[in-house]
This record gives structure tokens, sequence and C-alpha cells, in this order.
């Protein structure tokens, strides 16, 4: 699996900046101040369960001081929920983890019944947890999943529900080391942009795993302006969708040297207007053409 990555000398610069002491690291994990000295010395690595508590106790997003490359599977979901294995009987409401271990170790698929109680207890939605699973199956087995390649944007189709609009946007629009703006950090641009207070921290979560499936026009123009995409990509209309999400897919390209597939294959399946495939293509010419200038 994809584990997140640990830097330790990070982990420490981010703790002095943020003045915490590794005993109050410590105290918020239910760890020895031991254990965390060990982290930062290199001589141990904490669990993957931990670092979503870790990052939360650092003030950062666990995307942004744990990146991963990659996309999750089902261990990584849990993982990011900061779950144990031992503790999922009680999730779905078995015996065991059984089910859940199968699955994680590409044995057998869960029931349908305990996708729901993953997707509440991962924050995710059930389409999520579907696909971390083909990924634990493909993995298990030396397979690629179907329809996936290292570019996250390859194989997928226009984003449909609120959720996926917001977590492709989320994905693609903050690419560097400092990964994408937390909840909060979302909720408060939406309420400067409103005036007022129209969304917290908890809504913004709810409506970015699907929890919530609505927003009112004004937290979507809010939204909207913070994300830098125009007000109708979170309407329900696939077209306008697709062509966000088919600019989205050109700028990727760009970052990776790949500009020009995008130019040989156009769209997507639904494909770009002629005037927007017009524009892409000039826009992969100025790309090509700057990047033969620095060499």
């Amino acid at each position: 699996m994809p584990a997140r990555h640990f830097d330790r000398a990070r982990v420490r610069s981010v703790r002095r900046a943020a003045e915490i002491s590794q005993s109050d690291v410590a105290a918020a994990l239910g760890a020895a101040d031991s254990t965390v000295a060990g982290w930062e010395l290199g001589s141990s690595v904490p669990d993957q369960e931990k670092l979503p508590a870790l990052a939360e106790v650092l003030g950062r997003s666990v995307d942004a001081l744990f990146p991963r490359d990659g996309l999750p599977d089902l261990t990584d979901l849990r993982c990011d929920a900061g779950l144990y294995r031992y503790e999922m009987a009680a999730v779905i409401g078995t015996k065991s983890d059984g089910p859940v271990a199968g699955a994680e170790q590409g044995v057998r698929r869960l029931k349908d019944r305990y996708l729901p109680l993953l997707a509440t207890a991962y924050g995710v939605t059930v389409d999520e947890v579907k696909r971390a699973q083909e990924r634990s199956m493909a993995r298990a087995h030396g397979e690629e999943v179907k329809g996936e390649t290292a570019d996250a944007t390859e194989g997928r189709t226009a984003p449909k529900t609120l959720a996926e609009k917001l977590t492709l946007l989320l994905e693609k629009s903050f690419p560097g080391p400092e990964g994408p703006p937390t909840d909060a950090e979302i909720a408060a641009a939406v309420n400067t942009h409103a005036g007022g207070d129209v969304i917290t921290d908890i809504g913004v979560r709810d409506l970015r795993t699907g929890a919530s499936e609505t927003a009112t026009p004004l937290v979507l123009e809010g939204l909207a302006d913070f994300l830098g995409v125009t007000p109708l990509y979170f309407q329900p209309d696939d077209q306008v969708a697709a062509q966000v999400y088919e600019g989205l897919q050109l700028l990727a390209a760009h970052r990776e040297g790949k500009v020009g597939q995008v130019r040989a294959r156009g769209a997507g399946g639904q494909g770009l207007p002629p005037n927007l495939l017009a524009l892409v293509s000039d826009l992969v010419d100025e790309m090509q053409h700057k990047k033969g200038e620095r060499k």
C-alpha cells in the first residue's frame, strides 16, 4: 500500500515552530514522551494510524504533513481515520475484524451492508470505499486497478456529485508540499466571501465527504470563488463539470510534461467544444515553446 511518508526532521521543525513540546504531543496521542522523542530521532516511526492525530496536534492537515503517492486502498482509508484493525469489529458490528482484514488483504470483498458503515467511520463516500477495495484486491494479486494509472486524472470520468467535484478541485488545485487547505480554512474563506457565518468546518467536511449532498447558493458561490472556478461547476450540469475537469487534466499533464498527450487524445468521452479545444491546442503550443526555451 502507498503508506504516508513520515519525515522526522519536518515533524520536529513544525512542532518547534508551533511551540509545542514533545510532552504535549505525547499527552495528546496517549503515548510516552520517549516514544515521541524516538520518532524525531529516527529510532522508530509512528503507526500509520497515529499520523492523522499527530498532524492535528501540530496544526497541519495529514496530506500536507505526511503526503502519500498514489490513491488509497482500504488499509489507507482506515489508517487515515485513525482506526486500528482490531477496532473494526465494533464498527461493522461483527465478532471479529475478519471481514475487514480479509478485504484489506485482498482475500475477499466486503459484504454490501458493511460499506456504508465503513464510509461513515472513514469520513468518505461509499463509492470511495468501493474504489479503495478494488485497489486492495488488485494490489494483493499484483495487478493494476482497471481504469486507473499513476496519474489520478487518467481513467476518471467527470465528477458528478458535489463531493466528487470538491475532491477533484482540492486534489488538483493545491499540488504543493502544503497540500490542500483545511476544512476550517475553506469555511473561513466562504464566510468572508458571504460576509457572515454561512458554513462551519464540519459543514465543509460533510460536503467534501458526501455526508451532505446539497449547499445553499451562497455557500456554493463562496466555494467557487475560493477554488477559482465558475459557480456553474457546482450545478448539476455534466457538460460544465466535464469542461472544468478537462481543464484540470491539462494543468496536471503540463506539470508532468504530458501536454502533447492531452492534445492528441482531445477531451474525455463527452469531448470539448471546438472553441475550447482550439484554446487547449494553443496552450499546449505555448507550454511546449516555453519548455523548449528553458532547455
